[in-house]
């Protein structure tokens, strides 16, 4: 028997859809006209071909994940929460071709060091991925949800934090005490089609400071569930 605990625990999870919320997302996901503008916040506007990336077995595209990674950052702010820093899915690919200079100018006015948690999307041309700066367990941790290794991503998170802190703090990063680690007992999908809804559910649960309880079962609930957080600009 499950105890209370449990159970509310479960319910913050999965908070049901009700009818309401589904008619909303029915709505959304009508496909025409393709390039109508749903919602926008963060610079970034939402299609309906944007949003119906997220029905049923669609990939992910770079609008949807870039708007639910502010989503993350946004909850971050709240009181009792870590914060969060979100840097988009072109991050990544700047770092990987220019390196620090590349994307020197990104940072201006924030100091990344002051938060929490560091989410830096990563896309491997047919796979998205996810990796965490996590400042409170002093580790940098990559998320594939098809068992894959990417030392070259940890190297290179490596290289720039060291970059960022001798530009932002006129010194090298102590790394003592810190780790870089691959996760390997995480969710993992049964698909070729649901990587980016992991990458982001994995962000989720980590800048939640949550056990990561889902399954490849959960994710078309997910799906819907985010469709509604993207237009209703919030998370569930």
């Amino acid at each position: 028997m499950e105890s209370e605990s449990e159970e509310e625990t479960e319910d913050d999870d999965f908070p049901e859809l009700n009818e309401q919320i589904e008619q909303q997302i029915d709505a959304a996901l009508i496909p025409q006209p393709l390039n109508q503008v749903l919602v926008e916040a963060f610079r970034i506007p939402l299609t309906r071909k944007d949003l119906h990336t997220l029905d049923r077995l669609n990939w992910l595209n770079d609008e949807v994940i870039n708007f639910y990674m502010n989503l993350l950052h946004d909850r971050g702010t709240e009181d009792d929460l870590p914060s969060v820093y979100s840097f988009n899915t072109f991050f990544y690919p700047k770092i990987c071709s220019q390196g620090h200079s590349g994307v020197k100018r990104w940072t201006k006015k924030a100091d990344i060091f002051s938060h929490d948690y560091i989410l830096v999307p990563v896309h491997l041309g047919m796979h998205w991925c996810m990796a965490i700066i996590d400042s409170k367990q002093k580790s940098v941790r990559y998320f594939d949800s098809m068992g894959g290794r990417n030392q070259k991503c940890l190297d290179m998170l490596r290289t720039y934090m060291n970059d960022e802190h001798k530009v932002k703090k006129g010194s090298d990063f102590d790394f003592r005490g810190w780790s870089f680690v691959t996760e390997i007992n995480i969710p993992q999908q049964m698909n070729g089609s649901d990587c980016g809804m992991f990458a982001c559910k994995y962000a989720e649960y980590v800048t939640r400071e949550h056990p990561i309880v889902f399954t490849q079962e959960h994710i078309p609930y997910f799906r819907r569930r985010m469709v509604y957080e993207l237009i209703t600009k919030r998370l569930m």
